[in-house]
């Protein structure tokens, strides 16, 4: 097939499995060409670690026409304007999650990549892993039956304790909900359907952090986000689900993700990873059943959107880590915390296509 040539901007912690997978695991779909990054000395080094070209500026990266689609690595915050920027020099692009930070920037990009005739796509790419597709077959194939209800949560005590620079984590666009609530809710749309509407309640639990990892040990960090957010999902299937996020637990036993159904009940595992246990209950019986995984990419396999949206690209056909769908992420998760801050159950202003399942 005919690679589709890839650039990336932004070079920090997280580029670094995409770096290696879109050079290796996806070399097949992908080429990877060049990077930029604000720091001209580290996307020196990986531009010459890749053999890739190192660009001078995002705007001379995409004046490159060899460029296809541009990989945003960025900071949450500059998500909607660089999208925007790439979008408007007639590029694809595939940006890791959120798509944005309100569901009004979101739906932009979506219709500014239509008219535009041009692929936008995001994070998290994780549920096209082994993990989440081996229980999407189980759900589709009747294993428990009809789904009526899940659960979700996803709870620590923040990263202060480790991070080297955890201060965005409690600033506008950080937070439990739009750091790791993705992951959950794409997994969950993935698994269930879009979303109807929702309900939810939220807290600041502590309006201000210690830094306890280096390099910043014993700064204080003033909180800007809510840190405990408890929301109540109902899908157009008419499934009911519980999410929790929070950075204010030290210690928890509830489960990542369970499907509960007419007919038994699916441990799904973590959705930020793209294998995992899995297991099963099945009405009548008293214990767990493991059940293996069914298909490929069980390990860190960051990229498979973009892969997945080369070969769709090159087939005519629709990829799944789409606009539409990171589009009605965001909406959920901005819909839980205005139910919230507004005491009213939200209907949400859009919705998406179940992503069909790898097979």
């Amino acid at each position: 097939m005919k690679k589709l040539k890839v650039a990336i901007i932004g070079l920090g912690k997280i580029s670094g499995i995409y770096l290696e997978n879109l050079s290796g695991m996806f070399k097949k779909q992908v080429e990877l060409v060049g990077v930029v990054d604000l720091i001209q000395e580290r996307a020196k080094e990986i531009a010459e670690t890749y053999q890739v070209k190192q660009y001078a500026s995002v705007e001379e990266l995409l004046g490159d026409p060899s460029v296809e689609l541009v990989l945003n690595l960025t900071t949450p915050q500059s998500h909607f304007a660089l999208c925007k920027q790439v979008l408007e020099a007639g590029k694809h692009v595939y940006v890791e999650k959120p798509l944005s930070l309100t569901a009004k920037e979101a739906s932009a990009l979506v219709q500014l990549a239509q008219e535009k005739h041009l692929v936008l796509g995001g994070a998290p790419d994780t549920f096209l892993g082994s993990g989440i597709q081996t229980c999407r077959k189980l759900i589709d194939d009747g294993w428990i039956g009809r789904p009526v209800a899940a659960s979700a949560f996803m709870m620590n005590h923040g990263h202060e304790s480790w991070h080297p620079d955890p201060e965005f984590y409690y600033q506008t666009g950080g937070g439990p909900l739009f750091d790791m609530g993705p992951y959950y809710i794409t997994a969950l749309v993935n698994l269930l359907g879009p979303v109807q509407s929702v309900a939810g309640y939220a807290q600041k639990s502590f309006p201000q952090r210690v830094i306890t990892s280096e390099p910043k040990q014993g700064k204080v960090i003033d909180v800007e986000v809510d840190t405990h957010i408890a929301g109540l999902l109902q899908f157009v299937s008419g499934c009911v689900a519980t999410l929790v996020t929070s950075f204010d637990v030290w210690k928890h036993s509830m489960p990542r993700i369970e499907i509960y159904g007419t007919e038994g009940s699916l441990r799904v595992p973590d959705p930020n990873t793209f294998g995992g246990p899995i297991s099963y209950c099945r009405m009548g019986e008293k214990e767990w059943t493991d059940i293996p995984l069914l298909f490929d990419y069980p390990e860190n396999s960051r990229g498979l959107g973009i892969a997945d949206i080369a070969e769709a690209i090159e087939r005519g056909s629709e990829y799944r880590a789409s606009g539409d769908l990171t589009r009605h992420v965001v909406d959920v998760m901005e819909s839980i915390l205005k139910a919230s801050h507004e005491h009213v159950q939200v209907q949400l202003s859009s919705t998406c296509e179940q992503p069909s399942p790898r097979r």
